[in-house]
């Protein structure tokens, strides 16, 4: 029988991270709901991941001088952090403020925005936004190196407005045009070397410079300008602090984060409820998943399993799941890969609308890869991940009748929970080899090899390709 306690734990997890073991879930549920809730909303206090091991054996990720190598090492951080929520965060950040290197060619610069979310991606709204006007990445990727004082660029103050902050219905022609003007000035700081050597701009031999933001006074625009009804001699400082206090960025922000962390299906009255928050604290992201998290929005049965989950999130929670990647392994680009086969190729967007999700994620040719990359990942009986569950099997009792399989394998798939129609489909696949038994000796790796076979069933249903 299903245990909606450790269900709804499951559920957070998935969520606000990307699953757990059974031993990771029995741990939390041990602290209780909303202490768990809080250890993961304040991620600092948990040890960052030690990434020397990964940096000296792979060389190119130290330096990530290649895009390849950029993903590699997103991948092995997910995997490995014992700060879920903070790359959930930058994951979300990511996807909402898409910046791609198929435009940049600089692997260091993305992922130094990715290092820019997980400082402050559970801060303040304004202060995000801030973040994001003065990182390097964004303002090559929008042009806003490109935006003058006597030919002002209106990319990045348009998709501010649109795609960032607000979205479209909520402001004028005018007023991207004069906030562009008001961004005038603020580029990066080795542009200058880029554009007077461009012959030499190149990842080789030892990468590019490392950009960073850099404000130049003589070319931004010090006239007057009329923002969202207001009124000024504006820098960016200004327009964003008029962004962040419009109702308008407290429902975009707002409805953003219910369908990340809650349902595919938008839902007004949610929106509405984490909007208030945005506004009562003044947009603290924190604050908001707080809320969020300890609502019957987010803890009813009825939002369980209705999100299709990411490619990101299902390579990573599958790993994490297994134990693999835990040290080097030459072979973690292709877990990369995996994810970039699905539809989500980390750190390089197809736009600047990022990805569209939902059951967008899901075709036949990409369901196929979600299934086989899932199965080949938990088929490895070598990784500690299923050992441990082997031997939590052996550890409960010597035999299973197909049905006590079946749950205890849904229970170790991180408290998985399927319709009666799934569970009948896996009883009956089990049912095929009658009783298992882990005695007598000569039994043990015929019965494991069945497991294995089972959880990789478990890893193609619909429940498990959901969060």
């Amino acid at each position: 029988m299903a245990d909606n306690n450790l269900g709804l734990m499951a559920h957070l997890l998935r969520r606000a991270g990307f699953g757990a073991t059974l031993p990771e879930l029995e741990a939390y549920q041990t602290k209780g709901y909303e202490a768990t809730v809080e250890e993961l909303l304040h991620p600092e206090d948990a040890p960052e991941w030690n990434d020397d091991l990964v940096r000296r054996y792979h060389a190119d990720q130290n330096s990530i001088m290649y895009f390849e190598s950029a993903q590699s090492y997103w991948m092995y951080k997910m995997i490995n952090s014992q700060r879920p929520l903070e790359e959930k965060m930058a994951l979300f950040w990511h996807g909402l403020f898409a910046t791609a290197y198929g435009k940049l060619n600089h692997a260091k610069g993305v992922v130094n925005q990715t290092d820019t979310f997980r400082r402050n991606g559970l801060g303040n709204f304004r202060d995000i936004l801030m973040d994001l006007s003065k990182d390097p990445a964004m303002i090559f990727w929008l042009d806003n190196k490109d935006n003058h004082k006597d030919a002002p660029n209106e990319n990045y103050g348009r998709e501010l407005l649109e795609l960032f902050s607000m979205g479209i219905g909520n402001y004028t022609e005018d007023d991207v045009k004069n906030c562009a003007r008001a961004f005038t000035g603020w580029t990066i700081a080795n542009q200058d070397y880029m554009s007077v050597r461009a012959s030499r701009d190149s990842i080789w031999p030892s990468g590019r410079i490392d950009w960073q933001f850099k404000y130049l006074p003589e070319d931004h625009d010090e006239t007057e300008k009329t923002f969202l009804g207001r009124t000024g001699n504006f820098n960016g400082e200004d327009i964003i602090d008029i962004i962040a206090m419009r109702p308008a960025a407290s429902w975009f922000i707002a409805g953003r984060l219910y369908n990340y962390f809650v349902s595919d299906t938008p839902n007004e009255e949610a929106t509405s409820f984490l909007a208030e928050e945005y506004r009562k604290t003044g947009g603290d992201i924190r604050s908001m998943l707080r809320a969020l998290f300890l609502s019957d929005y987010f803890k009813s049965e009825n939002v369980w399993y209705s999100r299709v989950k990411s490619p990101a999130e299902l390579v990573v929670g599958t790993a994490r799941l297994a134990g693999s990647y835990q040290s080097p392994r030459w072979d973690i680009t292709n877990l990369a890969n995996d994810a970039n086969f699905m539809g989500q190729e980390i750190l390089n967007p197809p736009t600047v609308e990022g990805w569209h999700t939902g059951t967008e994620w899901v075709d036949t040719g990409t369901l196929v890869e979600r299934i086989n990359s899932a199965a080949l990942i938990i088929g490895d009986a070598t990784q500690p991940g299923v050992q441990g569950m082997l031997k939590n099997l052996k550890d409960r009792q010597d035999s299973y009748q197909p049905e006590e399989l079946v749950d205890a394998c849904l229970l170790l798939a991180g408290g998985l929970q399927v319709s009666d129609g799934t569970r009948d489909r896996l009883v009956e696949y089990a049912s095929a080899w009658g009783e298992l038994c882990f005695t007598p000796e000569d039994a043990v790796a015929c019965s494991e090899q069945r497991v294995i076979e089972l959880l990789q069933l478990v890893m193609a249903t619909r429940e498990y390709q959901m969060a």
